[in-house]
């Protein structure tokens, strides 16, 4: 692990320089942004008052413009501060580590997780990062994973399964069932009722009760094997997991599955 020490002087040598650059094109990113912004808008404004009949034409034709402005605008940003930034702190915290911007984890992948059963419609992601820390082979990437309805009048609509970082651990020892660690939200609601609706869940397999009471107020554990789920959630690693999300403050969700965590 770096010390504090090495980071800032990782910072001041190597980050420091890139952001000084990468300040510049942001803002002139930003102005290219609010001068697309004053031709656009004016023309709308005067298009509609000239005929009204053309508001919502108008409407969403100034959207795509200034949507394809701001796109072209910080398409090179994004991308000069991803090699630039990202690929170094990637190196910097462990030189075996590799970086790939628009990389993502497989969606075959994702699915063999089993922590999210919706169907998918839409898959994307970028951020891909794969090597080894110590003996575990990791791979992580931001992954946004959707699922489609239609309106009663045909119209899609795109709705948000998981959105954030996917991480990925091989374990090289095949598990002899599933472990599933969602956040609870009927414990925290219904308090003893919402473990009973959680022993409803069916889909997931067995509800696994297990003896730490703050890990339990914050997870649901469903699995296919009472005794690997309560070896594979030691008394140290629910303390950990508690611990991160603690940090985080986001939601977590966890599988043990095949051979990855």
């Amino acid at each position: 692990m770096k010390s504090l020490a090495e980071l800032k002087q990782f910072y001041q040598a190597a980050l420091l320089p890139e952001l000084t650059i990468l300040e510049k094109q942001r803002l002139a990113a930003r102005q290219k942004i609010f001068l697309g912004a004053a031709i656009v808008i004016p023309i709308a404004l005067l298009l509609i008052l000239v005929n009204r009949e053309f508001t919502v034409f108008v409407l969403i034709l100034s959207f795509i413009i200034l949507a394809a402005v701001a796109g072209l605008a910080t398409r090179k940003y994004v991308s000069n501060f991803k090699i630039g930034i990202i690929d170094k702190i990637v190196t910097f915290i462990d030189e075996s580590l590799i970086y790939r911007k628009d990389k993502y984890i497989p969606q075959g992948l994702f699915v063999t997780s089993a922590i999210f059963k919706q169907h998918i419609d839409r898959y994307r992601g970028d951020d891909y990062v794969v090597g080894k820390m110590g003996q575990t082979q990791v791979k992580f990437s931001e992954i946004h994973a959707e699922y489609e309805t239609r309106d009663s009048k045909g119209n899609r609509h795109h709705h948000t399964i998981f959105k954030g970082l996917f991480f990925v651990a091989d374990f090289n020892k095949e598990f002899k069932g599933q472990t599933i660690v969602l956040p609870d939200k009927a414990e925290r609601l219904f308090g003893g009722i919402g473990t009973m609706l959680q022993s409803w869940n069916k889909l997931r397999g067995q509800l696994i009760k297990l003896e730490d009471p703050v890990f339990e107020k914050l997870f649901a554990v469903y699995g296919d094997d009472q005794i690997e789920a309560r070896y594979l959630l030691s008394t140290s690693l629910m303390k950990r997991i508690v611990d991160f999300k603690g940090k985080t403050n986001k939601r977590i969700y966890l599988s043990f599955v095949k051979s990855n965590l």
